[in-house]
């Protein structure tokens, strides 16, 4: 349910209860472990424990072109397929959709660490993928080519990863496949379906830069729905009315939330101006008839968004060109395919009524 849908995991449990007993059973074994590994010297940072960390999970078809391997795998099945990837190990592969936004990530991360070195709540990312494990050379080798640290890989064969989604309390995760993305939603994790922008652009490195549609991303789809079912005019009459009223919140909103944490922590450093994660909200809604609902939501929850950009139907695809964020989250495939036609990386968030209407159509 949406209710479970908090940027800082699942409630707490009740004292006593057989959940408060496997957490602090958990606790120990963590601690059992670090004490190993702190007698280990290295200079590598640790992986942050899942109950500190923002955890992103990524497939291995987000974070790399797998294009070519997926045919071979659909025409030629799974065998031929390991045989191809093992042969092919030593050639690293080409940057998928989630890639820049992984960069940036771990852009982040670096600047956490020098700030505050001992501090765990950072982005952990993880390789989620149901690939098998003899795949698993080609996709390190690549990850180790481009630099990137991503020490913990699910590799689950073929079966479903939503199991383990929730052992790492995911607070994101983004795949290639819709029906993965699709499970997790329903098990209220945050997840969006990636695809590849249609045009290279230079994304910064120096910033990590996340723009979300408003209405089935960040909030429910109870405006949606109205607008669907009753028209424009009761829409904007119903916002008006209920300007005050807070919107529910939808599947993105825990990790804006995840978001605007860390940039608490840079501007506690005085690094306002410096910040390396900018957010922008980018909806078709009016400002003036239907946009002080949202911008007194956002403020009723204590979040703050950067940039809030009011386009009353205009395709967002050209202003997405000027934001040139790292991932653009949105509800609707046709705001998704806009984007991607002018070069904007897109996730699809397959949440609320306006899936049933695509599905329909």
């Amino acid at each position: 349910s949406a209710g479970t849908m908090s940027g800082s995991g699942p409630e707490a449990p009740q004292p006593g209860s057989a959940e408060d007993v496997g957490l602090q059973e958990a606790e120990r074994d963590w601690a059992a472990a670090k004490a190993f590994y702190d007698n280990l010297v290295s200079k590598r940072p640790r992986p942050p424990k899942p109950q500190h960390a923002i955890t992103v999970a990524v497939s291995s078809r987000a974070l790399f072109d797998l294009v070519e391997e997926r045919r071979i795998y659909e025409e030629q099945g799974v065998e031929r397929y390991v045989e191809y990837q093992q042969q092919n190990e030593n050639v690293t592969l080409k940057p998928g959709p989630a890639f820049h936004f992984v960069k940036a990530l771990e852009h982040v991360n670096a600047r956490l660490l020098e700030l505050y070195p001992d501090d765990e709540e950072r982005f952990d990312i993880v390789l989620m993928t149901n690939n098998h494990a003899q795949v698993g050379v080609r996709l390190i080798n690549s990850i180790n080519h481009y630099g990137l640290t991503i020490e913990r890989f699910c590799m689950t064969g073929g079966k479903s990863p939503i199991g383990y989604l929730t052992a790492y309390l995911t607070n994101l995760y983004l795949s290639a496949d819709s029906e993965k993305v699709q499970e997790a939603i329903e098990a209220g994790i945050a997840s969006a379906t990636m695809f590849t922008a249609n045009k290279d652009v230079a994304y910064s490195d120096t910033q990590l830069r996340v723009a979300f549609d408003g209405d089935a991303v960040l909030f429910s789809d109870e405006s949606e729905q109205i607008v669907k079912e009753q028209g424009l005019d009761k829409f904007f009459e119903h916002e008006q009315l209920n300007e005050n009223k807070p919107l529910a919140q939808g599947p993105l909103k825990g990790f804006l939330e995840d978001l605007g944490k860390l940039q608490k922590k840079f501007y506690a450093k005085n690094e306002r101006l410096n910040c390396p994660i900018r957010t922008f909200l980018v909806t078709a809604r009016s400002a003036a008839s239907s946009g002080a609902r949202v911008l007194k939501t956002l403020r009723s929850w204590g979040l703050e968004i950067d940039e809030a950009l009011f386009l009353a139907g205009a395709p967002k695809g050209p202003i997405l060109v000027k934001i040139r964020p790292h991932i653009f989250f949105d509800d609707q495939m046709f705001h998704i395919e806009g984007a991607q036609k002018l070069g904007t990386i897109a996730a699809h968030v397959p949440y609320g009524v306006a899936q049933k209407y695509h599905k329909s159509a």
